[in-house]
C-alpha cells in the first residue's frame, strides 16, 4: 500500500533547467504516475498521445496544443484529457504545472 505523503510547497519540487523539462515524479505506481514540471520561455514538450491525463497549471503562461487545437493556458487552468489524446505545450514565460497520467 503506498503511503500519503505530504508536499507542503510545490516550489521545492519543481526544476527549471536550461536543457528542457525535468519532470519530477512525486508518486508512481501501476495505475497513476503524478509529476511536476516547469520549463523556461519558449521551452516546449513535444505533441505526442497519452494516456488518461490531467495538466494544472500552477505558474506562468503558455500554450498547450490538444488534437491540434491550441489553448492559452495560465495559473489555475486544468486541463483533463482521455486517453489517446495528442498534446504538446510551449511555456511564454516561465511555467509550472502538475501532471497526473493515469494507465
Amino acid at each position: 500500500m503506498t503511503e500519503a505523503i505530504l508536499f507542503p510547497n510545490w516550489q521545492e519540487k519543481v526544476v527549471y533547467a536550461d536543457d528542457g523539462p525535468q519532470p519530477q515524479i512525486l508518486m508512481v505506481n501501476d495505475k497513476v504516475k503524478v509529476l511536476v514540471a516547469g520549463l523556461e520561455p519558449g521551452q516546449q514538450i513535444p505533441e505526442h498521445p497519452e494516456s488518461t491525463s490531467m495538466y494544472h497549471f500552477l505558474t506562468g503562461s503558455g500554450w498547450m496544443v490538444v488534437d491540434g487545437e491550441r489553448w492559452r493556458v495560465s495559473a489555475g487552468a486544468t486541463i483533463v484529457m482521455p486517453e489517446g489524446t495528442v498534446r504538446g505545450l510551449e511555456a511564454e514565460t516561465r511555467l509550472a504545472f502538475l501532471a497526473t497520467r493515469i494507465a
